[in-house]
């Protein structure tokens, strides 16, 4: 669950330019995830295509952006088997504060999924 060398140069950039516009939007959600007790872990699938991951919650068509932005959790992925029950506790010691860092699972096409930490702009 190490941040990938290649998310730096090839995903980091449109990445970064993408949150920056909805760092604030994704923050309360995943405030929202947690408040509401449906999950200590959430997690945001940023995607250029339609993934059967979450729900979609923000499209790249409303806002301009390069990617569509799904809302999911840890429980949904281990449901889906993106995370094996084996590695729970893996995730669970990878998970950064989510008060301070926006948990991102990125998806180009069939051959590129990770996981990455990004933290929120400061006030």
């Amino acid at each position: 669950m190490q941040n990938d060398p290649e998310l730096n140069g090839k995903y980091l950039g449109t990445i970064s330019k993408d949150f920056v516009v909805v760092a604030e939007t994704l923050k309360e959600a995943s405030y929202q995830v947690r408040k509401r007790d449906i999950s200590k872990y959430p997690i945001f699938v940023f995607s250029r295509t339609d993934v059967p991951i979450g729900s979609l919650f923000l499209a790249k068509e409303d806002l301009a952006l390069e990617w569509h932005i799904y809302a999911s959790y840890l429980e949904d992925f281990i449901r889906h088997k993106l995370v094996d029950e084996e590695k729970i506790e893996d995730f669970v010691a990878a998970y950064k504060d989510p008060d301070e860092y926006c948990c991102l699972f990125v998806v180009d096409g069939e051959n590129f999924t990770n996981f990455v930490f990004i933290p929120y702009p400061e006030d």
